[in-house]
């Protein structure tokens, strides 16, 4: 894997979709010494996106790339990998489906992370879904991706408990602070060789 000069790090590019909650929990672990990324790109496919501001914030190269057609925007994204020496992606709210073509560039070397219990839950509208199924846990997945929707192999996940009055609202708050603790773990235990 190649390695950031000069600080041994992993060259990693952050994508994402919208907030930008875990890339802003992804930055401030990728500046301490002890971790073994450093955050040389964000990518969104879209310039709404309000996480964008951690790019500017932090002084990281960022790029939005429309979707409309996938086999180009993935082409322009290989580039700009390349250009940056990339070497890992996490997917950090990212919206859009990668192709099997592009998981096959870095195989092992992408990972996402996901609001439930994997293999429980995959896709959109989580919350919800657990909610009307009365679950008692839910929590939150980090896993490696692979060709099909949140299948990939799990790294970690943590396990929360469902209150008795939960909101789609109140479960999403209490998910993202378990997310924004987890992913960092998650990433440290990918790179304990």
């Amino acid at each position: 894997m190649n390695q950031s000069p000069g600080n041994n790090k992993i060259s990693t590019a952050i994508f994402i979709s919208g907030r930008g909650s875990n890339l802003k929990s992804l930055v401030n672990f990728s500046k301490k010494k002890t971790s073994p990324i450093h955050i040389n790109l964000i990518i969104s496919n879209t310039k709404k996106a309000k996480g964008l501001k951690y790019a500017d914030l932090n002084k990281i190269q960022k790029k939005i790339i429309n979707f409309k057609k996938k086999n180009s925007a993935e082409k322009n994204i290989l580039n700009m990998l390349n250009k940056k020496k990339i070497n890992f992606i996490c997917l950090a709210g990212f919206m859009k489906v990668l192709s099997k073509k592009f998981i096959s560039k870095f195989p092992g070397k992408i990972i996402n992370i996901h609001p439930s219990l994997l293999p429980k839950y995959k896709g959109l509208n989580t919350h919800l879904r657990v909610l009307q199924n009365n679950e008692k846990f839910s929590g939150c997945t980090v896993h490696h991706v692979n060709k099909h929707i949140d299948a990939g192999e799990i790294i970690m996940q943590k396990k929360i408990k469902i209150s008795k009055n939960e909101t789609v609202n109140s479960l999403s708050k209490k998910i993202l602070m378990e997310e924004h603790k987890l992913y960092p773990k998650a990433i440290s235990k990918v790179f304990l060789v």
